[in-house]
């Protein structure tokens, strides 16, 4: 298997979403699976803009597990950080979907949030050696929920630290996966403190931080080296490198916003690992990057399904010539 540059550790699940646009599971008359997780859904992404990608995460000892981990091999992501708990299924999410492409998260399938096998992902099976190339960590929060993989994440941020890897955090505030969610707010603000980029939505941000300036929340945070806040219709604020500024979003026709900013995430990533961080310090490039990362976004959103529907660097290069953006910034042909 390849050599990772980024590892993405946290969930890998399947997403059923609801196949008619409805307001509650009970309405729902068919669903179709499709496979998700927000660091599964990042790893996927990059593999497909040409980035050695590496999941860290938990499965079940099922069939579903075994489908995604092959699902994940066969976008030539690295694999080896799998772990499989017999005692626990793989998660299912119910999805439902507005007639705008818009979604809520709705259940687990009649089970608790604690049941599935991605809440007891092991600190002491992580694969240490694929720490040693790589260049960034990408996790979320939503693991922070269960002890046994809060063990995990807390040793993953030690490793990288001890590598000098770049801790990349996607908030993805989801109360439906805590099983207290009153525990979160504090629990996440005192995590935020230690990475070294930060994506919220808009509206995590004012959670949080109390405000959606993204150079107010990096004076805050102090050593963050990028502070990313996506406005959805409106965009993405940013701040990197003391360079702030706002991206409008591309318009496209929606079919499904699931997985639009893990795609995001892995677009401006793959940025980064082409230019290196200190091109964050030049204004116009910090601003191309994000433009980037926002045709990723807006092109995972055309179709249903977060890795389905992810784009390749070709297509990205193409649309960003189609919309008048002059110079493509890909980072190989993605085949």
């Amino acid at each position: 298997m390849n050599d990772p540059r980024v590892l993405c550790l946290g969930e890998v699940l399947w997403d059923c979403l609801a196949d008619q646009p409805v307001a509650t599971v009970e309405q729902v008359q068919s669903w179709t699976k499709y496979p998700g997780g927000a660091p599964a859904n990042v790893a996927c992404a990059l593999a497909k803009l040409g980035i050695d990608a590496g999941f860290v995460g938990c499965i079940g000892g099922d069939n579903l597990g075994e489908q995604l981990a092959e699902i994940l091999r066969s976008h030539t992501v690295n694999t080896t950080g799998i772990q499989r708990s017999l005692k626990h299924p793989t998660r299912q999410v119910e999805v439902l979907r507005s007639s705008g492409g818009d979604r809520q998260f709705a259940g687990f399938m009649g089970r608790n949030t604690t049941e599935f096998a991605d809440a007891y992902l092991h600190s002491y099976l992580l694969p240490v050696g694929l720490f040693h190339n790589a260049e960034f960590l990408v996790t979320g929060t939503l693991g922070f929920a269960y002890p046994e993989t809060r063990k995990a994440i807390e040793r993953s941020w030690e490793l990288a630290d001890q590598h000098y890897l770049k801790i990349f955090m996607d908030v993805n505030w989801r109360p439906m996966f805590w099983p207290d969610p009153n525990e979160a707010k504090s629990l996440i603000q005192s995590l935020v403190h230690k990475v070294d980029f930060l994506k919220v939505s808009e509206e995590e941000a004012d959670w949080l931080f109390q405000t959606t300036d993204p150079g107010a929340i990096a004076h805050r945070l102090d050593q963050v080296e990028g502070v990313l806040i996506s406005l959805g219709a409106d965009g993405c604020a940013y701040c990197l490198s003391q360079n702030e500024g706002k991206v409008p979003a591309f318009k496209v026709e929606v079919e499904d916003t699931t997985g639009a900013g893990d795609a995001f995430v892995a677009g401006f990533l793959s940025q980064l690992c082409q230019f290196g961080i200190p091109a964050l310090s030049n204004p116009e490039t910090a601003r191309q990057m994000v433009t980037y990362a926002n045709a990723v976004g807006a092109l995972a959103t055309t179709r249903p399904g977060a890795i389905a529907a992810q784009p390749k660097a070709i297509e990205v290069d193409a649309f960003l010539y189609l919309n008048q953006i002059q110079e493509p910034w890909g980072v190989g042909s993605g085949e």
